[in-house]
């Protein structure tokens, strides 16, 4: 089993005295000054080590998304257990407050001894940012009535249903609120993550967790690297432009732009997010000859070129090929692009990790791609992609057996909290 799932137990060794409750107060007023400071410190120190790298907390968008990728990542999706919108609002508020200060970083307060400690200590006295953001998207099953937000929900918002090629798993698909943590180290995804539960035990429960990985040169590179993913093939060569503003206005924000049509207006500033759990068959893979392999992909494996082209970000010119001898029509490349006017709006913003979890049951390397992208319109973006893929060589190789859709609520602003326009558009 690729993933962890816990749903029974839960930190109730919280300790109830007005010194901790003083602590959490205080250290949210020290989170907002700090969040405060960092939109005067530019997001990276390069004489740094990375602990002090920082993401601003506030903005019109959630960090996260257009971020350049650090080396760890962990998905992780909850259940809501708060019952009324009151108890939602909560939650946000506890987040956007946890967030805010982990983001970052700063001095933790000595406590009693007699009560547990306030933090697990993986990051010694002080809590460093390295480069953390966190980012908080809902699921469709948190407009189902329970906190008075049915007519809210994004219209494209829904529960992941399988493609032909899919194995769902019930216990690693959907859920009512995903974040996506990401950092330099795994430690300080893990340190947060805790933080996350200790904070929430009343609020919600985890339901699935995945942890992704990339090289650590892609720190240095400042995203400026294609990934490869652990079938040895460059991943993300033809992504979105994530410093071109009019192009993420249409293709990733909701926003104005027609490509948002009909979205509730709490929504503009938000994104779609995709999380898909794809399995590798590597030794599968590994014994497959390259011609074939690259035959499959479209692309030379070690260069990242299209087929027929000496470099990576190479036009593979599909207009000149129109019979496919070249480059396939069924070639992987060309389904998920085929850079056509037509099939521009179908551009998403990829932002994926492997992941490498051990063996499987029937004793095979349990490995594979943790795949994540945005879209300002999930059907005009990952259902219309997939559904093009449908069939595709590769499905040999892979078999995805988990995910969800979620809509990553819009940034907010000092003195504000996650979500809250959600929460006061509710009646």
């Amino acid at each position: 089993m690729t993933t962890v799932h816990i749903n029974d137990t839960q930190d109730t060794e919280q300790p109830k005295s007005p010194h901790r409750r003083s602590w959490l107060k205080g250290i949210g007023v020290g989170a907002v000054s700090l969040g405060a400071g960092a939109l005067a410190t530019k997001a990276y120190i390069d004489s740094s080590d990375g602990t002090q790298t920082k993401q601003d907390a506030y903005g019109t968008h959630q960090a996260g998304i257009i971020t350049p990728q650090p080396a760890a990542a962990i998905i992780v999706v909850f259940d809501v257990l708060a019952k009324d919108k009151k108890g939602f609002e909560k939650l946000l508020r506890t987040l956007t407050d946890r967030i805010t200060f982990l983001t970052q970083g700063g001095q933790l307060p000595q406590i009693d001894p007699k009560f547990p400690p306030l933090n697990s200590g993986i990051m010694g006295d002080k809590v460093f940012p390295d480069n953390l953001t966190m980012t908080v998207s809902l699921g469709a099953s948190v407009f189902d009535g329970r906190f008075g937000l049915t007519d809210l929900k994004p219209q494209y918002l829904q529960d992941m249903q399988p493609f032909p090629n899919d194995a769902l798993e019930p216990e690693s698909t959907d859920g009512d609120l995903s974040i996506q943590i990401c950092s330099n180290t795994a430690e300080t995804c893990i340190h947060a993550l805790r933080d996350i539960i200790k904070n929430t035990p009343d609020l919600m429960t985890m339901r699935w967790q995945m942890n992704g990985f990339l090289p650590p040169h892609m720190i240095r590179k400042l995203g400026k690297d294609t990934m490869r993913n652990l079938l040895g093939f460059k991943d993300g060569t033809s992504n979105v432009d994530a410093k071109n503003d009019a192009l993420l206005n249409e293709l990733i924000w909701v926003s104005d732009h027609a490509n948002s049509a009909g979205e509730p207006a709490w929504a503009k500033g938000g994104s779609y997010q995709v999380v898909r759990l794809i399995r590798n068959r590597v030794e599968f893979w590994d014994r497959t000859p390259l011609q074939e392999q690259e035959t499959i992909f479209g692309r030379h494996k070690l260069s990242g070129a299209p087929l027929g082209k000496p470099n990576e970000h190479d036009d593979p010119d599909f207009a000149s090929d129109p019979d496919g001898k070249r480059i396939p029509h069924d070639a992987h490349i060309r389904l998920a692009n085929p850079r056509t006017p037509e099939t521009r709006k179908n551009l998403i913003l990829r932002r994926g990790y492997n992941y490498s979890q051990g063996l499987s049951k029937s004793g095979q390397l349990n490995m594979g791609l943790l795949f994540v992208c945005y879209q300002s319109n999930l059907l005009n973006g990952f259902l219309t992609v997939q559904g093009r893929m449908n069939g595709e060589s590769l499905e040999e190789y892979i078999k995805p057996f988990g995910g969800g859709y979620f809509f990553s609520l819009p940034g907010f602003a000092k003195g504000e909290y996650l979500g809250q326009g959600l929460i006061q558009a509710a009646v």
